[in-house]
């Protein structure tokens, strides 16, 4: 199959939904997971158990569910909410991992007005964040597969090494020099691939996080070490969920907000640079 009749099974499909399309809503679940293989603890004050075990706090905090709510032009995506279940001690010591948020991030996106506002908690502190939405160069491949009942069609977007990401790895190498304890092995820097799989059958250009742009849902997508993954889908639920923009929080850029972030990161180094945990015995 080649990319003419790609496109032209978009279009069609397009077109057969497109009064349906008017009315478009619904309801989609994701499961996030990240492979922590490039993740690397080494350190004389901390042992094999003790290692095991921030290993599987790690793992549990990188596995979550998304919800996201979709009509044709609007959508927002947001973390299940749960509470936290402390880890058991053992062996005298315990200690939990927990993520600077309190997970009640939401992220609204806008596909006729480019937007994109996403409430963040970090540190205890609200913000709303807003941006306008990438601009993803997708590139259509021919390749196809079934998630669930759905028909899915690949497509990738390729992101080339900037100097900030080579400015960033000589920084790291600088400090694992010195550095006591190394938590994460950083490869030279490489053009970063995003891999997504849609459906036209469902005829929304949204998908999870900032993922948008395509003749259809987007239920797969893969990036780094991380996959986000559709496990259900509700079409036209009886009772419609209302989209609204985020509120909350302090008006920042996205580039503001990531400079909060290094700034705080960089207060909670070591004098060798390496991000401290307290374990309590």
């Amino acid at each position: 199959m080649n990319r003419l009749i790609i496109t032209s099974i978009v279009f069609l499909t397009l077109c057969s939904t497109k009064i349906f399309a008017q009315e478009f809503h619904g309801m989609a679940v994701y499961e996030s997971k990240t492979n922590l293989k490039d993740m690397k603890i080494e350190s004389k004050d901390i042992n094999d158990e003790m290692n095991k075990m921030i290993m599987e706090s790690m793992k549990k905090q990188f596995e979550k569910k998304y919800f996201l709510d979709f009509n044709k032009s609007e959508s927002v995506y947001y973390e299940e909410q749960k509470l936290e279940t402390p880890t058991p001690s053992t062996s005298g010591f315990s200690m939990s991992f927990s993520s600077s948020s309190g997970g009640g991030e939401k992220t609204y996106k806008n596909v006729k007005e480019k937007q994109q506002i996403a409430e963040q908690d970090f540190f205890g502190k609200e913000f709303l964040v807003t941006d306008s939405l990438k601009n993803w160069k997708w590139q259509l491949k021919d390749e196809t597969k079934k998630i669930g009942n759905y028909t899915c069609y690949k497509a990738i977007h390729v992101d080339p090494v900037t100097p900030e990401d080579i400015k960033q790895y000589e920084d790291f190498k600088k400090q694992q020099e010195t550095s006591k304890t190394t938590f994460f092995i950083m490869d030279e820097p490489k053009e970063r691939i995003t891999t997504v799989w849609y459906s036209p059958e469902i005829p929304v250009s949204q998908g999870p996080g900032e993922f948008w742009g395509l003749p259809g849902l987007i239920m797969e997508a893969n990036y780094d070490n991380t996959t986000i993954l559709c496990s259900k889908i509700v079409l036209n639920p009886k009772t419609k969920n209302e989209i609204k923009k985020p509120k909350k929080g302090k008006k920042v850029t996205k580039k503001e907000y990531e400079s909060l972030i290094e700034k705080q990161m960089e207060q909670m180094k070591d004098e060798n640079g390496a991000i401290r945990i307290e374990i309590q015995k």
